[in-house]
C-alpha cells in the first residue's frame, strides 16, 4: 500500500526527533519516557515505595520511568488491551480495564495494597479526522478518570493524556472535582504542533479504603 504524505512526513519527522534518538541512545521502549521524565521531576511525582498502575502502558516507556523511581519496595502494574514484551520489575496484565476479569487480576496483584498513582498515556489510532480523534482521546480520558475515581487511595493522584478542544473544559472540571489540585502540562517532548496536554490531579478526594 502506497504510504500517504501525512504518513511519509510522520516518518521523517520521527526518524529525526531527537526524543526518539535519546530515547534508542538510553535503553526507553519509547520517546514518551522524556514526558514523564520532565512532569515527574517537576512535581515531584514518583517517590520510593510508591504504587502505581499505568493505564495502556505498551510499549512500555512511562513504566520503566516509574520502575526505575519507585524502587524495589514500589509496584509497578501496567494495564494494557495489547501484548507488550516483558520489563524487569513490572507486572503486565493483559486486558481491558474496563472488565471485571481486569479488575480481578489487578486486585489479586495488588495484594491489598493502596494505588498511589495511576498514570494513562492512552490515545486512539489517529484518524486525521480532528472531531472523531478529539472525542475518541477524551473518553480514554474519561475511562482512565473512571478508574481512578474508583481505585485511588485517598490522597492517589493522576496524570493523564488529553486533547486540547472539545470536551477539554468538562473534563477538566471533572478532575477539579475530585482532587484537590489540578495543573496542565505540556512536557517538551510534546511534538509543537500536536494538541496534547497532561493534566495532574493531586490529593484524590475521598479515594479507595480496603473493605469498601
Amino acid at each position: 500500500m502506497k504510504r500517504s504524505k501525512t504518513s511519509k512526513q510522520w516518518m521523517r519527522e520521527h526518524v529525526n526527533d531527537v526524543y526518539v534518538q535519546r530515547a534508542k541512545a538510553a535503553g526507553y521502549r519509547s520517546r514518551a519516557a522524556y514526558k514523564l521524565l520532565e512532569i515527574a521531576a517537576r512535581d515531584r511525582l514518583l517517590k520510593p515505595g510508591m504504587v502505581v498502575v499505568d493505564l495502556g502502558a505498551a510499549p512500555g516507556g512511562w513504566a520503566q520511568v516509574a520502575r526505575a523511581q519507585v524502587g524495589a519496595r514500589g509496584l509497578v502494574v501496567a494495564l494494557d488491551v495489547l501484548e507488550m514484551a516483558p520489563l524487569p520489575g513490572v507486572t503486565f496484565l493483559q486486558g481491558d480495564l474496563r472488565e471485571d476479569a481486569t479488575v480481578n487480576a489487578l486486585a489479586g496483584t495488588l495484594a491489598g495494597r493502596g494505588i498511589d498513582l495511576v498514570l494513562s498515556d492512552m490515545s486512539p489510532n489517529i484518524s486525521g479526522i480532528a472531531v472523531s480523534d478529539q472525542a475518541r482521546v477524551m473518553h480514554l480520558a474519561e475511562i482512565a478518570l473512571e478508574f481512578a475515581v474508583k481505585h485511588l487511595q485517598p490522597r492517589g493522584s493522576l496524570l493523564v493524556k488529553v486533547f486540547q478542544g472539545s470536551g477539554f473544559q468538562e473534563f477538566l472540571g471533572q478532575m477539579r472535582s475530585q482532587f484537590e489540585s489540578v495543573v496542565t502540562r505540556k512536557p517538551e517532548a510534546s511534538r509543537g504542533r500536536s494538541s496534547e496536554l497532561y493534566l495532574l490531579g493531586k490529593g484524590r478526594v475521598g479515594g479507595y479504603r480496603r473493605g469498601n
